[in-house]
């Protein structure tokens, strides 16, 4: 199966970008892993790689510098909207996010921006629903100690390159 095109949605900023630079390294049904490097320079976030769970609304990336230390995991709350004749997924960020530190800090972001939104009309309260469910069910993996499951994908990539 080629790999697809993908693309990222925000909501807030509105906007849609190819990620053309993103290679994909390994998908099947179930998650698309990729490597990639900051689509705008940034001092501390210089490159990573990222799951895309496909049926569980999330994308799990580590965030590496440019000494290629780890800075964080980042996980994305999102929703995947498949495109089979062109082979394109456009990846849409439902807002909600969670950063997980090195020495196993928690902090969930971005959560005013669900409110934000929802009173722009920018998002159903349905997709408010789905954002806050999947964020839910991300945080119950996290606390249970199964991020590991979510990790993996992408830890064994890395072990294998």
């Amino acid at each position: 199966m080629p790999a697809p095109i993908l693309y990222r949605k925000r909501i807030i900023p509105a906007e849609c970008v190819l990620l053309k630079d993103d290679q994909v390294l390994y998908q099947d049904e179930e998650i698309i892993v990729t490597g990639w490097h900051s689509l705008k320079p940034r001092k501390d976030l210089h490159h990573g790689f990222s799951c895309y769970f496909l049926k569980e609304g999330c994308k799990v990336s580590k965030f590496y510098r440019e000494d290629n230390s780890l800075l964080y995991w980042y996980c994305d709350i999102v929703e995947y909207d498949f495109r089979p004749e062109s082979n394109t997924c456009i990846v849409t960020d439902l807002l909600a996010d969670v950063i997980v530190y090195p020495d196993g800090f928690v902090k969930v972001v971005d959560i005013d921006e669900l409110v934000t939104a929802l009173n722009e009309n920018l998002i159903s309260e349905d997709t408010l629903k789905k954002s806050l469910c999947s964020l839910s069910r991300l945080l119950d993996t996290i606390y249970s100690g199964n991020f590991d499951r979510l990790k993996m994908p992408v830890e064994r990539f890395i072990r294998n390159e």
